[in-house]
């Protein structure tokens, strides 16, 4: 029994190991003492591999699981009541979220059916034949047009008043009457419209084709149960909110604030450029005067011009000297001009410019020994005018430019130039 423990139970418990070591070791099956081992036998041919067998079919699709059942909503928490609006209250904890209920699985999807095939489409109608159009019915004769009324007689033409002071106008003549107007022809009548051809007949419309059967739908997979919701933590309660306080009267108002300093001065801007200067009241001025004697000594003719060849107090440019008796005024502008000459018969003296006469300043004296005193405003168009006094041609007299008159000292006569415009 020690030396060989497979044959312990040979009955019962034990029939497995032994009947696997009687596979591997000879034995009895009886557990008996084995007998002496034989000699090894030549090892057999090793067989040929043998061919796949055919495939087993598929199985069949399984059905739908069934949807698991809604799990119950976890319970809504109280709300409390809203108390009066005061300061906001301090939020309530969240409660825990409860946990998830599980999916159930979705089940395998059922096969599609078969769609249906789609039936043959009809033929089409024939089109029916557009009918003949109606002949055009024929155009009215048109009326013959009246006779041109003849046109009246033209009335005549008045006489031609004479030239010189507008005389009245000569009648109108009368206008023909109008000829009468020719009668309007008669409108022809309209011919009858043709007959409206008749509309073809519609074909009929082919017959629908059958829709094909629409394959069942598979069984919907059961749902798994939704895990319930935890529940809503309470809201704190609200506070009552304050009473409004009053209104304050309004404060008088304050002092007016003193002003503020002065800011520094901002920077001069550039100075522009100088322009040209305007003209002076006095820009420039002469004086030309003679002394008799011995200035003058010899008359001046009618047409020859006195003479002043000594030089007073002057600008010293715009007015200058060309000659004893002419001189320049430079600038284009206007100029102020006085002359006094005394003289011993009755006379005249004017201003010429350019030795043209300048009508408007001619002064004389008719008897007496006084002076001849002469002033006029000037104005210049072109440079360098000249300007002279002188006896006007056509006068009868030359005139004598007294020498020491009234006294023993010889005596002055003057022709100042001012420039004011």
């Amino acid at each position: 029994m020690g030396k060989w423990p497979h044959c312990t139970d040979p009955c019962n418990t034990n029939k497995q190991r032994i009947t696997k070591y009687i596979q591997d070791q000879p034995c009895c099956q009886t557990c008996s003492i084995p007998g002496p081992t034989g000699p090894r036998g030549p090892r057999g041919y090793t067989g040929g591999r043998g061919f796949p067998g055919a495939p087993g079919p598929m199985g069949p699709t399984g059905s739908q699981g069934e949807t698991g059942t809604t799990g119950p909503a976890g319970p809504q928490g109280e709300i409390g009541a809203t108390g009066p609006t005061g300061p906001q209250g301090e939020t309530g904890a969240t409660g825990p979220t409860g946990p998830q209920g599980e999916i159930g699985a979705t089940g395998p999807t059922g096969p599609q059916g078969e769609t249906g095939a789609t039936g043959p489409t009809g033929p089409q109608g024939e089109t029916g034949a557009t009918g003949p159009t109606g002949p055009q019915g024929e155009t009215g004769a048109t009326g013959p047009t009246g006779p041109q009324g003849e046109i009246g007689a033209t009335g005549p033409v008045g006489p031609q008043g004479e030239t010189g002071e507008t005389g009245p106008t000569g009648p109108q003549g009368e206008t023909g009457e109008t000829g009468p107007t020719g009668p309007q022809g008669e409108t022809g009548e309209t011919g009858p419209a043709g007959p409206q051809g008749e509309t073809g007949a519609t074909g009929p419309t082919g017959p629908q084709g059958e829709i094909g059967a629409t394959g069942p739908t598979g069984p919907q997979g059961v749902i798994g149960a939704t895990g319930p919701t935890g529940p809503q933590g309470e809201t704190g309660t609200t506070g009552p909110t304050g009473p409004q306080g009053e209104t304050g009267a309004t404060g008088p108002t304050g002092p007016q604030g003193e002003t503020g300093a002065t800011g520094p001065t901002g920077p001069q801007g550039e100075t522009g450029a100088t322009g040209p200067t305007g003209p002076s009241g006095f820009a420039s001025y002469a004086d030309f005067y003679a002394l008799m004697p011995p200035d003058n000594a010899t008359t001046v003719a009618p047409g020859a011009d006195v003479s002043f060849p000594q030089d007073g107090p002057n600008s010293g440019t715009g007015i200058t000297r060309a000659g004893p008796s002419s001189f320049f005024l430079s600038e284009i502008g206007v100029y102020s001009v006085l002359f006094e000459v005394t003289a011993t018969q009755s006379g005249q003296l004017m201003l010429t410019l350019n030795g043209a006469d300048l009508p408007y300043t001619v002064v004389g004296r008719n008897t007496g020994t006084t002076q001849i005193v002469g002033m006029a405003i000037v104005e210049t168009t072109s440079v360098n005018s000249l300007l002279t006094v002188r006896n006007p041609a056509g006068n009868f007299t030359a005139l004598i430019i007294t020498p020491l008159s009234g006294g023993t000292r010889p005596v002055s006569a003057h022709l100042l130039i001012t420039r004011i415009g």
